[in-house]
């Protein structure tokens, strides 16, 4: 069933009456993986994957077949104040590439076997600067949302969601900063590769847009009005839909794991569905995994966004589903057992 909702009270309260994990899907699976022909607990952490995949697959032996890519691009007002190595029209470019399938998530996707699609929202009317004004009415930010909520096909069986947008690097820390406490500086990194002088005007945006919205903070889904960006919306209203739908979500970088602790820290637990496909060698997304309590898959310097690192980490989701739902027991194979 497809719910619908028009306003932030709407959307949280349909996240917080998401179901959790199927407890006996889990527990068949974890009876499962104590029968297959290998040694207890050979396979590390694909053994835990695969198990927590099943609660929420509500299956004991969960696939990797269906694994779903979506790409969020949106522009931002913040870029005024000099936040970026880039100018905003290579968002618009950078979307065409996606759709002619020239970047590097259209390459991982197929090389993962994911259905990929990008949703460019409002490109051509940014944000506004969150160090002016609210980043957002709730009107956009609703539509925001709604738009990553109906991009989510219920029939995958796994969620990889991405985005790209110039100068997003700043309202994912400005949302880490609100959420979390702690200097903005601590936050921000270089994203698309800015000098120190670069670094310190982040900084000084994200402590200002603070100052400006801090009536806000209290409320999460209200510091991602203020604070963030359609994309980052989006993304967020993408993996709640999942949770909705009791799909897996394997989380992407900094700026999408700030995205989606919105969601926790509006409902806790609501991100029990995702697991970090990543670390970034974005400045705070490390602490940002530490503080959600997520341990990453991989760990390889990445910091392009688009979805890469979690697309990539489709490839550890596959070889744990593999193993768990494919191999022998010992009695269908014959093996004698411990």
């Amino acid at each position: 069933m497809t719910h619908s909702f028009s306003t932030l009270s709407e959307f949280r309260a349909l996240l917080a009456a998401a179901p959790g994990a199927d407890a006996d899907a889990m527990a068949g699976a974890a009876a499962r993986n104590g029968q297959l022909t290998k040694p207890p607990g050979a396979l590390g952490r694909l053994e835990d994957l695969a198990i927590w995949f099943a609660g929420w697959q509500g299956t004991d032996r969960p696939r990797c077949e269906r694994p779903q890519v979506l790409v969020f691009a949106g522009n931002h007002g913040v870029v005024a104040q000099g936040v970026s190595a880039f100018p905003a029209e290579v968002t618009v470019q950078m979307v065409a590439n996606f759709r002619a399938g020239g970047a590097a998530i259209n390459q991982l996707s197929r090389a993962f076997g994911a259905e990929m699609a990008v949703h460019a929202l409002e490109l051509e009317r940014p944000t506004k600067d969150f160090t002016t004004g609210p980043a957002m009415t709730e009107a956009e930010v609703v539509a925001a949302l709604r738009t990553g909520w109906e991009a989510v096909n219920p029939a995958a069986d796994v969620l990889v969601t991405g985005e790209m947008g110039i100068g997003n690097t700043t309202p994912a820390a400005a949302l880490a900063a609100a959420l979390f406490g702690g200097d903005p500086s601590g936050w921000v990194g270089r994203g698309t590769g800015v000098d120190d002088a670069g670094l310190a005007r982040k900084a000084d945006a994200v402590t200002r847009g603070l100052a400006l919205h801090a009536g806000a903070l209290g409320d999460p889904l209200e510091v991602l009005r203020c604070l963030g960006g359609r994309e980052l919306a989006a993304m967020a209203g993408a993996i709640a839909r999942a949770r909705v739908e009791r799909v897996p979500v394997v989380l992407d970088g900094f700026i999408c794991t700030a995205s989606a602790a919105v969601l926790e820290r509006a409902v806790p637990g609501a991100l029990d569905h995702c697991v970090a496909g990543h670390v970034s060698a974005e400045g705070g997304h490390s602490r940002l995994l530490a503080a959600l309590g997520k341990a990453p898959l991989l760990d390889l310097g990445l910091r392009l966004g688009e979805g890469s690192g979690a697309a990539l980490a489709l490839g550890i989701v596959k070889g744990a589903l593999a193993c768990h739902s494919g191999m022998a027991t010992f009695a269908e194979a014959g093996v004698s057992g411990a």
